[in-house]
């Protein structure tokens, strides 16, 4: 018999009659996490963290090889042992179909057959897998986060079946089963209101209301919170009558049926002002659209309770339950007869079909003024048949999804609260805790992604945990693997809220959304989303046109697409759902895509160095100009980089190496060292952990120049003098000729002349012996600026001369800047300002095609001497000045010391 997994109760192994070893209560902790994340690489650093916190003890590593060393001799014992393995990320535990209980569950729980006794059949066996509380015995710093989500999806499956069963009139045999659960969880809203539902069709009216103020009581007092929309609307039931279906509101009764409008509503004031003053005559008809949690339900019940005067004739609320957890969505044919029962029309002439109730509903409401409310719409076809004929009557729509295919109808998106707003609802949730703590409070704000249901769920939390400070609820949420755990509680939660709208996708979306949980950067293009799920172009920006309708996605600008940053985080999540090999291949893909798509761009602008340029084999994209091309690298750099670091700490270092090198020059032209000193720092790392000494040298040589271009020369000449040891022992006579000319420049800039001309004339000797055009011409140029320093002008004219003919040969027009820039400095030593005007003049122009900041601070600089050589002063100051701003934009400061020196000896001159 194949052994068996089980965490929903004890865990515990078993392989039916065969005897397996005992496991330790902290060996069964180590074994619970394994199975939670099955098939997915825990390192020996994670699994500390998982077990014993921030404070594990000092033998915590040593406990973590035992208890890996005995789950291995019970899975020995039970036949297994090749299910547990270790890879280069830590290791993985993977289980079979039909071996770990909580896979059963989730494939039980996850599909509804077509006919629902079916779907009930599939829940009652989901449910039976439980043997008590998740990880019942295991005593972990995992376990209380883990077992509350287990727990969530169990009570769940409950509330579902109980829908079905509610459905088939098996109301009298839910009452006790209901009870128990919610004598468990009192604040379960959904619960509670099955079980009112249950009392009240079975009779018991009182009871069912009893439930009910028992519920709201608790929920006030504990949580400082009032009921949702679905209690409501519950309540509403029970308090109608026995049975609602014979329920006889006289016709043309004005009623309102609106929710109750919270009291700590905040914001929203542009929204408001939309919906109920407008610029004009106001549309009938409004569709309000949003992300999960984004609060567009309270503004619609805000708005329809401040409109509801100029509606005398009813104020009409239907939830669609498009996105509600454990509830059926409402079809159009129900929310048709619930909202003409609402205007009053008997039962029994309610007609049958969906055609007729939608040309009562027009005629009803045809000569009238009413505010109806249709709340958690699930797309357009939901709620059409709903929408009234030519009337005085107002609709509200909310809706998940944006609802482009409705005619006539104004949208109205709703974004995120701004900082200001989100401060006013939090305080008013907190009190006097939020206003002695204003810094953590806008911390709070930031990690919640001023999401309002994230913020009134951390304030919720907050308020009623006296002791926690502000600064201290910060801090719990600032794990970015617990903060939706964080902001949750017993009857709701944002990652509850997020599977709905997630379920709600088809096949493909959601197949697209959990890989783009898996993108390290900060937002994605079509390209980039189609290198990740496989897909071609067109397909792939599709598919993120859907997401983004379904406000899954952002978009920040056109063609760039971002989720909100709980969303990534709940995306990231989810990712777990695909199997190991396809979460590598699609990582694999997207680090190719960007590769060889840096390579492409690179290519067009620096052509002359494409040699050193490492290859995917992945079909190059395609740039129509250089201006493409650097376009693409600005608007990418962040994700480049953040990718590459990703890269270094997973199974590709060897892709965070090849960005680095692909990268260089643009990152050194550029002079955007932030980015180029953490990308060169990873490489760094890589190297060291593939045990590679030429790319150690090249990543060693790259932060040479970093630490050059900013001013520090003794940690310049650190790194060189390392990268050259290391590309000796790996005999990379390119990546040492590249060493020894950053060694050189720096000698020569720190007065060591002598050995600034030996590392230099080294360096050209090797670059000459391999053939190495562009190393060559860089040499020699540096080998000019080296001559210069010590006096030697005419041989430094003469070297940056032979420079600049390489350069031209080849092709490199950022060469033949600084080349023409250096021999602008040699002509002006020379005593010809005139010319040195002139090639400083060449070199700017190049600079500026390019949009080299740093090349254009040093050619102002170089212009500017010689204009004060020509005795044209005002043109001198002008250009230092210039110089100045360019020095200062790109952090260049021996620039700026120039540009300073120059401007200070013009104020001094009489």
């Amino acid at each position: 018999m194949s052994a068996r997994f089980l965490i929903l109760g004890p865990v515990e192994v078993s392989a039916g009659d065969r005897p397996l070893p005992a496991l330790a209560p902290r060996h069964r902790a180590f074994l619970g996490h394994l199975l939670l994340h099955a098939g997915r690489a825990q390192s020996v650093e994670r699994l500390i963290d998982a077990v014993w916190g921030p404070a594990p003890p000092d033998t915590a590593r040593a406990q973590v090889h035992a208890a890996l060393a005995a789950i291995r001799r019970v899975l020995r014992a039970a036949g297994v042992a090749d299910q547990l393995r270790t890879s280069v990320a830590g290791y993985v535990l993977t289980t079979r179909p039909g071996q770990l209980d909580l896979e059963d569950f989730t494939t039980l729980t996850a599909t509804a057959e077509d006919d629902p006794r079916h779907t009930a059949g599939r829940l009652r066996s989901a449910l039976e897998l439980w043997r008590g509380p998740a990880f019942a015995d295991v005593q972990a710093e995992y376990a209380p986060d883990a077992r509350a989500r287990l727990e969530d999806r169990r009570l769940t499956a409950v509330e579902r079946l109980a829908d079905l069963e509610l459905a088939e009139g098996r109301h009298e045999d839910l009452i006790d089963r209901l009870g128990a659960e919610l004598a468990a969880h009192p604040l379960r809203e959904r619960l509670t209101g099955q079980l009112m539902l249950a009392l009240h069709r079975a009779g018991r009216q009182a009871d069912a209301l009893a439930a009910g103020r028992a519920y709201r009581s608790r929920l006030a007092h504990e949580q400082g919170l009032d009921p949702g929309p679905a209690f409501l609307s519950v309540e509403e039931t029970v308090l109608q009558g026995p049975d609602v279906r014979a329920d006889e509101s006289p016709k043309g009764k004005s009623a309102t049926y609106l929710p109750y409008d919270v009291a700590d509503f905040a914001g929203r004031t542009a929204e408001l002002t939309q919906l109920i003053a407008g610029d004009g005559p106001m549309p009938s008809i409004t569709a309000i659209d949003g992300m999960a949690g984004i609060g567009k339900t309270a503004l619609a019940v805000r708005a329809a309770h401040q409109l509801a005067d100029h509606y005398p004739d009813g104020r009409l609320f239907v939830d669609l339950h498009a996105h509600t957890a454990g509830r059926q969505q409402v079809s159009t044919s129900e929310a048709l007869e619930a909202l003409l029962r609402q205007l009053g029309v008997r039962a029994e002439a309610v007609p049958a079909h969906l055609e007729e109730r939608a040309a009562l509903w027009r005629a009803e409401l045809a000569g009238r003024r009413v505010l109806v409310v249709l709340d958690n719409a699930a797309d357009s076809a939901h709620v059409r048949p709903l929408l009234p004929g030519p009337s005085g009557s107002l609709v509200l729509i909310t809706s998940r999804r944006r609802l482009t295919d409705l005619d006539g109808v104004r949208s109205l998106p709703m974004e995120v609260l701004p900082a200001a707003d989100a401060t006013d609802l939090f305080t008013r949730i907190v009190g006097e805790r939020a206003v002695r703590e204003p810094d953590a409070v806008a911390e709070v704000l930031l990690l919640c992604g001023f999401l309002p249901l994230a913020v009134r769920i951390a304030g919720a939390r907050l308020r009623h945990r006296p002791r926690w400070s502000v600064a201290y609820l910060a801090q719990r949420l600032r794990d970015e693997r617990r903060r939706l755990s964080e902001l949750a509680t017993a009857e709701r939660g944002v990652a509850a809220a997020f599977a709905l709208s997630y379920q709600q996708l088809d096949d493909t979306e959601r197949h697209l959304f959990r890989l783009l949980g898996l993108h390290p950067g900060r937002d994605v293009t079509p390209p980039a989303a189609a290198a990740l799920a496989g897909l071609d172009v067109a397909d792939a920006e599709d598919t993120l046109e859907s997401l983004l309708d379904t406000h899954m996605l952002q978009q920040h600008e056109p063609g760039r697409y971002r989720f909100h940053d709980l969303l990534r985080q709940y995306a990231h999540d989810t990712a777990a759902e695909e199997p190991p090999a396809e979460r590598h291949a699609a990582m694999t893909r997207l680090l190719d895509h960007h590769l060889c798509t840096a390579s492409a761009a690179m290519d067009l602008l620096y052509p002359d160095s494409a040699h050193r340029r490492p290859r995917t084999g992945r079909p190059a994209a395609r740039f129509r100009d250089a201006a493409e091309a650097l376009a693409w690298l600005d608007a990418e750099r962040g994700n480049l980089v953040r990718t590459a670091a990703h890269a270094c700490d997973t199974d590709w270092p060897a892709h965070t190496g090849a960005l680095a090198t692909t990268l260089y020059r643009y990152l050194y032209d550029h002079a955007l060292h932030d980015d180029a000193r953490t990308l060169y720092g990873r490489a760094l790392e890589a190297a060291r952990r593939l045990a590679d000494p030429a790319g150690e040298g090249r990543a060693l040589t790259d932060l040479g120049w970093v630490h050059h271009l900013q001013g520090d020369h003794r940690l310049a000449a650190e790194h060189f003098d390392r990268a050259l040891t290391a590309c000796r022992a790996a005999d990379d006579r390119r990546g040492q000729a590249r060493a020894l000319t950053g060694l050189g420049d720096v000698r020569a800039a720190t007065g060591d002349h002598e050995g600034a001309l030996a590392a230099l004339r080294r360096g050209l000797e090797l670059f000459r012996e391999l053939g190495d055009r562009f190393g060559e011409a860089v040499t020699t140029d540096y080998l000019g600026v080296a001559q210069e320093r010590q006096g030697r002008f005419a041989e430094a004219d003469a070297l940056h001369r032979e420079a600049l003919e390489i350069f031209r040969a080849i092709g490199s027009r950022g060469g033949e800047a600084d080349a023409l820039h250096h021999l602008g400095i040699a002509c002006l030593r020379l005593g010809r300002p005139g010319e040195s005007g002139a090639h400083h003049g060449d070199a700017l122009e190049l600079y500026r095609r390019f949009g080299y900041r740093r090349g254009e601070a040093k050619a102002l600089n170089g212009l500017a001497t010689a204009a004060l050589a020509l005795g044209e002063a005002g043109r001198a100051r002008r250009l230092y000045r210039d110089a100045l701003d360019a020095a200062v934009e790109v952090g260049d400061l021996a620039e700026q010391s120039r540009a300073r020196a120059g401007l200070a000896g013009l104020a001094a001159s009489p």
